[in-house]
């Protein structure tokens, strides 16, 4: 519906009408009673309107422009009042005739005339009973016409139909003035006291938001009924649009609301940001680009971070986008492009720095100064990617940090236990909430240099997921061809590690990818001896413990002596760390005296090891004696360094079965089975009578079964039991052995010699039997791991079983 007629609705009435009056009461059945008995004039004076219909009962304003219109209004208000009102059909028509008026039209009753002070004349009229134009008589001055009166067809009082029609129209336009907010909800009054139904529908009708020839063919329906149902579509029409257009701008609104809310807040807090001295966002951008000129990157770069600026300036600072780009380009100007730390190229130093921080690790210090010298002599070396391979607590992460110190150069170490996620290398791509440039990027952020001594801590326990692999991102990351140009998915540039020195670290080889495992230089970090980790003890282990615990070197004396005690009864290991245990329990005793004003023993005797630690638990290690046939000591390999184990074999009446336990892996049986089967095949060779295998089960028992165990490197000790078993001969005093077996005879090669050579040194042991091909593994171990020791080189199982086995048979010697 329209405002400006609804506004002007003040009044619908034919009663006397007092020109002073601010009121016009609504038409009542009485008035419409009385338009309907009039009798209309032969002729009428036709006032034609532009845009609008006139309806029966409607009061509407006219504002009258032509000279023909104001001069009709003017003759009329001082004569009758009574015009005739038709609708133009063309409203461009400056000057209409009778053929451009509609024949349809309303009588109307002129109720006040009101001069403008632009020379137009404002009419307020108010409809009374439709006419038909018979015959236009005079056009000048201005149109006359003969008219004749249009009969209504009315419904009868109680139509249910028509009733209906009238209700529903009531209802509909009461929605349609809620809707609207064009229309004040006073009009709902007006609605609510209409109480003729004629007059109803005519009032919607004017009022509704139609175009004329719409209104025209309204007010040419001669029915009131079809009247009325015409009036409700075009109600029900007219409401269902105005439903969308609400719901659309109540969506409007609120995007609108939100960010005009958004955007007042940003400028409250930016000029609260300025009060105190913060800084706006284009100063942000400005303190950036001349950030930028100071930086030591190539063009290419330079070009990049301009592009990327430059986007972040065009963006909006309220949306989210501009703090990831701010995050963007504050880590493209926090990174290290092409800036190094210069190395310190004095080898005599770097050494003696190597050896004050790590007690033996000879390959490794060999190593570093290798480079150093080569870096000496040719400045743009790429840096070499080593992988210190060995047991725990040997010291491969520490030696990284003492390397560093070395070379003059930042340290950074990053943990690869339990990594999964491959974004954890490579970043996340920055469209992403919450991206981050990958690890690799970050630590170099945080050393601030592009050339560190970078640990890859416990490479060999990099796990993958449905996330990716991350070991074969640290493929690109390990490539001295590659990593020039390594490419991190947030930073969305090649970034140069070639200068960067990669130590990684790893327990075990194979965990290793291949792929990964080939990039690397593989420098093995072996055990320790005892002598050994006494004097790591002594240098560093009890001097570390003293200072963390508060005490000096006068307040506790551990000797040698006692060191050597608490490195065989307390510890098992390659390493040292639980060593260092064991002598933080010793100086906190110590403290714990001091603090409670107790006596106690500086001087630190076998008898106070004892009251702290306990009872000697790792003992089991040593030599057991030859007296009992079938029982022989072999060597064996583990993850936290070498050990011996016995080999225990026995006969029992049978059908010449074989049984082995001990939790042996597949492998360890087969070398059992293959052992078996060789005896069986050389019985005479080594004056075993053949019968005796169809009357004897065999049982092979590896002590310790808690403790899984596998590999071919027990195979000639297995061999050597069962004939030491069948034949009852003493197996040698003081004898350890290791190496494959194959059902030739042939003794084949074995790794791990190192820490197997250590365990035996551990538990007394005097000769080692081994295969030839190991003794180059001997040769390159120093000397002072081997002294005490004997070696046997051997190639076939028939030297292994006269080397090991004397003509002595053993004590109560079963006859078989």
């Amino acid at each position: 519906m329209k405002k400006s007629n609804i506004m002007n609705l003040d009044s619908l009435s034919l009663q006397e009408f007092d020109e002073n009056a601010e009121l016009i009461p609504l038409m009542t059945p009485e008035d419409e009673e009385a338009i309907n008995n009039e009798e209309l004039p032969e002729t009428l004076p036709i006032l034609s309107l532009r845009n609008t219909v006139l309806f029966p009962g409607v009061v509407i304003p006219i504002t009258a422009g032509r000279d023909q219109s104001i001069k009709l209004i003017n003759d009329a208000n001082k004569g009758g009042k009574v015009i005739g009102v038709v609708a133009q059909k063309d409203e461009n028509v400056e000057k209409p005739t009778a053929k451009d008026i509609h024949p349809t039209g309303t009588v109307a009753r002129i109720l006040r005339v009101l001069k403008m002070p632009d020379g137009n004349v404002t009419v307020i009229i108010q409809g009374k009973k439709r006419f038909q134009v018979a015959e236009v008589i005079t056009e000048e001055p201005y149109m006359n016409a003969t008219i004749r009166d249009i009969p209504e067809a009315r419904p009868a009082e109680k139509n249910k139909e028509f009733s209906a029609i009238i209700e529903s129209i009531k209802d509909l336009a009461l929605d349609i003035i809620k809707e609207s907010p064009n229309i004040p909800s006073e009009a709902s009054f007006a609605i609510k006291n209409i109480e003729s139904n004629s007059f109803l529908v005519n009032f919607v009708s004017s009022n509704m938001n139609l175009s004329v020839d719409e209104k025209q063919e309204l007010l040419e329906i001669n029915d009131l009924k079809e009247r009325a149902l015409a009036t409700l579509k075009y109600m029900n029409v007219e409401f269902q649009k105005l439903e969308l257009k609400n719901d659309i701008q109540s969506k409007v609104q609120m995007d609108m609301s939100q960010q005009q809310r958004e955007y007042f807040l940003h400028q409250q807090m930016k000029t609260i940001q300025e009060e105190l001295g913060g800084v706006s966002h284009d100063t942000e951008i400005e303190e950036m680009r001349i950030a930028a000129k100071e930086k030591n990157w190539d063009e290419k770069v330079a070009k990049h971070f301009e592009k990327e600026i430059a986007k972040m300036q065009r963006m909006n600072p309220q949306v989210a986008e501009y703090s990831i780009q701010r995050n963007y380009l504050e880590l493209f100007l926090d990174l290290p492009w092409n800036e190094f730390s210069e190395d310190k190229f004095d080898l005599k130093r770097a050494m003696k720095i190597l050896d004050r921080d790590h007690f033996g690790l000879e390959d490794v210090k060999r190593r570093i100064i290798e480079y150093l010298a080569v870096l000496k002599l040719r400045n743009d070396m790429k840096s070499p990617i080593l992988c210190l391979y060995g047991p725990p607590g040997v010291g491969k992460t520490s030696l990284g940090k003492s390397i560093a110190e070395a070379l003059g150069r930042e340290y950074v170490r990053m943990s690869l236990g339990g990594l999964r996620d491959e974004a954890e290398i490579r970043g996340h791509r920055k469209t992403y909430i919450g991206a981050m440039p990958g690890r690799i990027i970050q630590n170099l952020k945080k050393a601030g240099t592009s050339n560190p001594v970078f640990v890859l801590d416990e490479i060999d326990k990099l796990s993958n997921s449905h996330q990716g692999d991350p070991s074969s991102a640290m493929l690109e990351v390990l490539d001295p061809e590659q990593n020039s140009e390594f490419y991190d998915n947030f930073l969305e540039m090649g970034y140069d590690l070639s200068k960067v020195m990669f130590i990684a670290t790893s327990n075990s080889l194979s965990t290793i990818q291949p792929a990964l495992l080939d990039r690397m230089e593989i420098i093995n970090v072996t055990g320790y001896t005892i002598e050994e980790k006494v004097e790591i003890a002594k240098q560093h282990l009890l001097p570390k413990q003293l200072k963390e615990h508060g005490l000096s070197s006068k307040d506790l004396k551990i000797g040698k002596p006692q060191l050597e005690k608490i490195v065989e009864g307390y510890t098992r290991e390659s390493g040292v760390r639980g060593l260092e245990k064991q002598i933080a329990k010793m100086v906190r005793f110590a403290a714990k005296n001091i603090a409670m004003e107790e006596e106690y023993n500086i001087k630190v005797t076998n008898e106070d090891i004892v009251e702290v630690l306990g009872g000697p638990k790792l003992e089991r290690d040593k030599y057991e004696n030859n007296n009992v046939a079938g029982v022989v000591t072999g060597l064996a390999w583990t993850k936290v360094g070498g050990d011996i184990l016995f080999i225990e074999s026995i006969l029992s009446k049978g059908k010449g079965s074989l049984t082995v336990t001990g939790n042996l892996g597949k492998v360890m049986k087969e070398s059992a089975t293959i052992a078996m089967e060789y005896i069986k095949s050389n019985a005479e060779e080594f004056g075993i009578d053949p019968a005796a295998f169809d009357k004897y089960n065999v049982h092979i028992h590896v002590p310790e079964g808690a403790t899984p165990k596998d590999g071919p490197s027990a195979g000639i000790t297995m061999l050597t039991s069962l004939v030491s078993l069948f034949t009852q001969r003493k197996v040698k005093k003081s004898i350890a052995m290791t190496g494959e077996i194959t059902l030739r005879g042939k003794v084949l090669p074995v790794g791990g010699i190192k820490e197997k050579i250590l365990a035996a040194k551990r538990a007394r042991i005097k000769e080692i039997l081994l295969c030839e091909d190991n003794r180059r593994d001997i040769e390159e171990i120093k000397p002072e791991y081997l002294k005490g020791l004997t070696f046997h080189y051997v190639s076939d199982m028939s030297e292994v079983i006269k080397l090991a086995l004397t003509n002595q048979k053993v004590k109560n010697a079963k006859k078989i």
